[in-house]
């Protein structure tokens, strides 16, 4: 499935996915499982698309070959192709990029911030505070919802295809760029693209701390936390989790917190948030990771008050998708593409510029 699936692992990991089942394969990606079978005892040799055809009821072996072709049949941890010959006690599951939709997934009017558009693709700016995918806690109100309603008047795109789609995932309360295949060529190309690490993404991130050098690496293994699963953490090397690298720049120090740029040279869920945390960093007001409380500064009320402000202001984590860059899947041209830092992150930023600058008015 690395033609269709990334290997960002970018899903938004908050209350929408919690009870989804996720499954890591051999080779380390993140699928959601929507169907699971064991082979049962005694049964008889079978080529895989077979036995599924018998089992769904309401799927073709046609469209089972196609997931197999695509990566989406998996046994026992591996992709395998639709030949493949099921054996007692084999745990077969078809796997996909993105959540299994219960519900329909119905249509709603939720403007969208469209950077780009051609028959191929589609480069959305996604706001903070919007889930990506539906799934249990949130039905609606999604940008899958959204890009239902903006190609309901297309015939060739089918909101629940996996072949069409979203190619990668932010945080709900991440904002920035995003690129949506309009065509399954385009998601094979783009999907290939972001599974061999080709594409250029960087994040704008407000950490807490001033950092005192200008650039940095952050490596360790990421996984789920073992006390919290709403939480990812690292771990020492080969004990848990996947391999992940964040490579950081200042762009500012501004007294308790500082501006940075963040290159992935992995994607691990939560990676940048969970890195940053890692190496006493944490996000400025990241409610998950710890960066909602006052980790550094000044022991005045005026500071305590000027603090609160500041998350008001910005509700949520400070972090923004703010360039994203790829091949094109069609003209084989370099696309970039640049986002401003959404008005939230703009005005928290120049608040902590004119607090750096006027500091002695806080002391007291």
């Amino acid at each position: 499935m690395a033609e269709l699936f990334d290997d960002i692992e970018m899903f938004d990991s908050s209350s929408e996915h919690d009870d989804e089942r996720i499954i890591i394969t051999d080779d380390g990606r993140e699928l959601y499982e929507h169907f699971r079978f064991e082979v049962e005892k005694g049964h008889q040799l079978l080529r895989v698309d077979k036995y599924l055809t018998a089992k769904l009821i309401n799927s073709s072996r046609n469209r089972i070959q196609q997931a197999a072709d695509a990566g989406g049949i998996i046994v026992n941890g591996k992709s395998v192709k639709s030949n493949y010959r099921v054996k007692p006690g084999d745990l077969v599951s078809i796997v996909m990029d993105r959540p299994r939709y219960e519900n329909e997934i119905i249509p709603e009017n939720i403007p969208l911030n469209i950077v780009y558009e051609d028959q191929d693709l589609l480069v959305v700016n996604k706001p903070a505070g919007l889930v990506v995918h539906p799934g249990h806690g949130n039905y609606s109100g999604t940008l899958v919802n959204a890009l239902a309603y903006y190609f309901k008047d297309n015939p060739d795109y089918d909101v629940c295809d996996p072949r069409l789609g979203l190619v990668h995932r932010i945080d709900k309360d991440t904002s920035g760029l995003l690129v949506i295949a309009k065509t399954p060529d385009a998601k094979t190309s783009l999907g290939k693209q972001f599974f061999n690490k080709t594409t250029k993404r960087q994040y704008v991130a407000l950490v807490w701390g001033k950092l005192d050098v200008s650039e940095g690496v952050v490596e360790g293994n990421i996984g789920r936390s073992l006390k919290d699963r709403l939480q990812m953490t690292v771990f020492p090397d080969g004990d848990y989790g996947k391999p992940a690298v964040t490579h950081y720049f200042l762009l500012e120090n501004l007294a308790h917190v500082a501006l940075v740029k963040c290159v992935l040279e992995t994607g691990r869920t939560h990676q940048i948030r969970v890195h940053m945390k890692h190496i006493g960093h944490p996000l400025f007001n990241d409610s998950r990771y710890g960066g909602d409380v006052v980790l550094r500064g000044l022991k005045s009320s005026k500071y305590n008050q000027f603090i609160n402000n500041c998350f008001q202001i910005c509700n949520r984590q400070a972090l923004h998708a703010k360039t994203l860059g790829f091949v094109h899947p069609r003209t084989g041209l370099q696309m970039d593409f640049d986002s401003d830092i959404p008005e939230d992150m703009t005005e928290l930023i120049n608040k902590w510029r004119n607090y750096a600058n006027n500091i002695n008015d806080y002391m007291n």
